[in-house]
């Protein structure tokens, strides 16, 4: 999320005509096409954010710029040359990396969030405990993980908590 992203169509020389179809999981699709004979580009229903990415005539080639989760979908580009027609297909997933905090509850447990990922996060401790979890869906597709590291759980002060996702991985210290 946030990032620019190029998707290519097929490499062919002689390009007559190239059509982006688009499909995301939110909202109505969006369709780009381009005549050569014409050098001409039409869009319907595209958001400013998804455009041509014209590194040179012979790739059409589709860029996003600052991905978000509403972008996911279906991404076909159909390319039309001398030589026949040609297709390449996506399936956009975005990944939203958490947002991590970690606290000290009024009962001195250390108390971690990922909050806001895309998938969920993982989180473990360190030392490692019996710790408690949440997960909170939102409407977006994001999910928020609470953890709970008990105070009594062992002598050790000093707690760290271990976040992992796709998008990276992050790690914080505490103590309570």
């Amino acid at each position: 999320v946030g990032n620019r992203s190029v998707l290519t169509c097929p490499p062919n020389s002689n390009i007559i005509m190239a059509t982006w179809k688009i499909n995301p999981k939110v909202g109505g699709a969006c369709t780009l096409g381009y005549r050569a004979d014409q050098n001409k580009t039409d869009r319907t229903n595209c958001t400013d954010s998804i455009n041509w990415n014209l590194r040179s005539d012979q790739d059409r080639a589709l860029e996003i710029q600052q991905v978000e989760v509403t972008h996911e979908g279906k991404y076909i580009c159909e390319v039309v040359t001398a030589d026949g027609n040609f297709d390449k297909k996506y399936h956009l997933t975005v990944l939203v990396p958490p947002r991590l905090t970690l606290s000290c509850d009024t009962e001195g447990n250390a108390v971690c969030e990922a909050a806001a990922a895309k998938p969920a996060a993982r989180i473990s401790w360190v030392p490692e405990s019996h710790s408690s979890l949440e997960k909170k869906s939102h409407d977006n597709g994001t999910v928020t993980v609470l953890s709970g590291f008990p105070a009594d759980s062992t002598s050790v002060t000093n707690t760290t908590c271990i976040v992992s996702h796709l998008a990276g991985n992050q790690s914080k210290s505490i103590t309570c």
